[in-house]
């Protein structure tokens, strides 16, 4: 990984080898464990209303940066394993995005757009 998250995905790299879990950081098992922490994320939020989640007291937002860093933490090192850089990934899609919802045509709107034709 050659981009802004590879000093990230370097230290999660040699965190793992150092306890000898590369074994079990399979595509598959990071993947799952990304769900799970996505979920102790969402779970954050369940039961709040909009407002509410908009301005986090103290121990929910330290809850809530811990969680994002554990989400963070697993897509890096599932997209290191994979070999995929993460950083130009999400700019192609983000230009993908740009294509698909034309400011003008979408602004304040949250229809979907069709598929770009290849």
């Amino acid at each position: 990984m050659t981009n802004e998250l590879g000093p990230l995905a370097e230290r999660l790299r040699e965190f793992a080898r150092a306890r000898d879990w590369e074994q079990f950081h399979t595509p598959k098992n990071l993947a799952m464990a990304l769900a799970g922490e996505a979920g102790e994320l969402l779970a954050e939020f369940q039961w709040l209303t909009p407002e509410e989640s908009a301005d986090l007291d103290p121990e929910t937002l330290a809850r809530v940066r811990s969680e994002l860093a554990d989400v963070t933490q697993y897509l890096v090192r599932l997209a290191d394993v994979l070999g995929v850089d993460l950083v130009a990934a999400a700019y192609a899609k983000l230009d993908e995005g740009e294509k698909r919802y034309d400011a003008d045509l979408y602004r304040g709107s949250a229809r979907k757009a069709p598929p770009l034709n290849p």
